[in-house]
């Protein structure tokens, strides 16, 4: 029988390699194949923030009070499937939108109740989960990297199998799920709210200035991200008739994976940052991270200015982590113990429900306003973001106010 941290990391690099598959390629598919339009992409993209508002904490619910949780993953998976092979035979914006809002209702569940499962199964085998847990999931960053190498080396990054490849591998999790350990919901004369699941009783954290302020921008921050998921590779891509013999037109997915490789490597010096330089001055880094970011995009190509895409790929890690990961420890310091759980819960609406929203809805309408008879205007569009970013870094120092102390990161298990 395979050892039990072995079928953790096979779970966990399927987890993300069913992500990896489309998320960063299915806007050259939505733009070069569908022909859709800067906002419709965008619009596609949003459904996962909206989906992230409400369905983690509703299947939390579930997991929590009245199905196994690796049932629950694996039930998940499989309809998630079932919906991208719908998904790859539609052409029309109305439909795809809808269908990728469904998929994205099953699948953002999934990446918290991933974490649960390999939670409670190391627990019931005596494993430290601190210890234990990151070197398993930094697999799930492998698995999106390989799925992300695999679309690009087969030639599918424009083409509706990177949606069949999602849903072989997602059909494949979804049945192994069912063969994990049981995660049976713990019985407890506790009953845990709707609105504390869904992280609505942490909102008593906005009387604090300081934590208002933080969660707002984190808000901000997550449409960054949004901005570069969607409109990462359409970008690159567009080099076709200029570069169409360069690395970067003929791999796109192999060049952007340079940002998930720096984020693995940017994850292992947030203790030393936050430590030293305290949340303030790391989210500050976070910013300027990606102001450089989409500003290194803007004076990139594939060609000659291959340098500044490979110098914005790597400051993404920085860009990324130092506002996820640190953001995620910082509030497992400053919230109340009773509201820690929905605090977090509180840090992933602001970021991947709110905040991807509207970075979706935003960047889709810069993208059209600077597109005329077809052509997109990238250098004008990505310095937009840049200077988006700029005005964030400018103000964010004076609006949150925080003395750091050295020494004062929490140890925490997730």
């Amino acid at each position: 029988m395979m050892n039990i941290k072995l079928r953790l990391i096979l779970m966990n690099f399927l987890q993300f390699f069913v992500w990896g598959s489309w998320l960063i390629s299915l806007g050259k598919y939505m733009i070069v194949t569908l022909k859709f339009t800067g906002g419709e992409v965008a619009s596609v993209y949003g459904t996962m923030g909206i989906a992230s508002l409400f369905m983690p904490g509703l299947l939390g619910i579930l997991a929590d009070r009245w199905i196994n949780a690796e049932r629950l993953l694996g039930t998940c998976h499989i309809i998630g499937a079932g919906l991208l092979i719908w998904a790859s035979t539609i052409h029309d914006y109305p439909t795809l939108y809808i269908i990728m809002l469904l998929n994205a209702m099953f699948y953002m569940p999934t990446i918290a109740l991933n974490n649960t499962v390999s939670y409670i199964v190391l627990e019931k085998k005596g494993f430290n989960i601190v210890e234990i847990f990151p070197p398993i999931r930094v697999w799930g960053t492998v698995g999106f990297i390989f799925a992300m190498w695999a679309v690009d080396i087969c030639g599918w990054t424009a083409s509706p199998m990177q949606l069949y490849v999602s849903a072989g591998s997602g059909l494949l999790l979804g049945i192994y799920a069912f063969t994990m350990p049981a995660c049976t919901p713990v019985k407890t004369t506790e009953k845990k709210s709707f609105a504390s699941s869904l992280g609505l009783d942490a909102f008593v954290l906005f009387k604090q200035r300081k934590m208002a302020v933080f969660f707002l921008f984190a808000m901000f921050l997550g449409a960054a991200l949004q901005i570069t998921n969607a409109f990462g590779l359409p970008f690159i891509s567009d080099f076709s008739k200029v570069y169409p013999d360069s690395f970067g037109v003929q791999h796109p997915n192999l060049l952007t994976s340079i940002s998930q490789i720096s984020e693995t490597l940017f994850i292992l010096t947030i203790p030393f940052f936050l430590n030293r330089f305290g949340i303030k001055k790391v989210m500050i880094m976070s910013i300027f991270a990606w102001v450089f970011r989409f500003g290194l995009f803007g004076i990139g190509n594939p060609g000659s200015g291959l340098i500044f895409l490979v110098l914005s790929m790597i400051v993404y890690g920085m860009a990324f982590d130092f506002f996820n990961i640190s953001g995620s420890l910082f509030i497992e310091k400053e919230a109340p113990i009773t509201i820690r759980a929905s605090a977090q819960g509180l840090f992933m609406i602001m970021t991947n429900g709110l905040g991807a929203f509207l970075g979706g809805v935003g960047s889709g309408w810069v993208v059209d306003h600077f597109t005329v008879d077809g052509v997109k205007d990238w250098h004008s569009i990505w310095f937009v973001f840049a200077g988006y970013a700029l005005l964030l870094g400018i103000v964010f120092p004076f609006a949150f106010k925080y003395q750091h102390k050295r020494g004062a990161l929490p140890v925490v298990s997730h």
